[in-house]
């Protein structure tokens, strides 16, 4: 999987995945034009989305009708002497049997983004310069 990113202007930056294009910005609170979500916005949109669509492709291999289904996701990074924190709430419908609610709760926890959030981390970083023709 691969993401790239290339700046537009001041802190706005256009991130491309596959054939698909998004902007991200800060809002203007922080310099930005408030032209896409922040990266951190992004992270917890990734994770709603993640949660949202494995919960989905586990009722159809089940045979559920589940109905609209709902994540939010609010999150609060890691300062020092506390961990980052997820706030999921699963939005459910009412008349959902108990037995697929918390079924689609076990999974739901068991989403890649989910997965990779609560893993081990690592990073290789590089710098690569680029030669532009003037």
């Amino acid at each position: 999987m691969r993401a790239s990113v290339a700046r537009i202007e001041e802190l706005r930056n256009s991130v491309t995945i596959r054939s698909h294009e998004l902007t991200i910005d800060e809002g203007a609170d922080e310099g930005g034009s408030d032209a896409g979500p922040n990266p951190l916005e992004l992270l917890a949109g990734s994770l709603a989305g993640c949660v949202a669509i494995t919960m989905e492709m586990y009722a159809r291999r089940k045979g559920w009708e589940i109905g609209d289904v709902g994540v939010d996701v609010e999150f609060s990074p890691a300062e020092r002497g506390t961990p980052t924190r997820f706030e999921i709430v699963l939005r459910l419908p009412e008349n959902l049997p108990d037995d697929q609610a918390e079924r689609l709760t076990v999974i739901a926890a068991k989403c890649p983004v989910h997965r990779v959030l609560d893993g081990e981390v690592m990073f290789d970083e590089r710098v690569e310069r680029n030669t532009f023709a003037g």
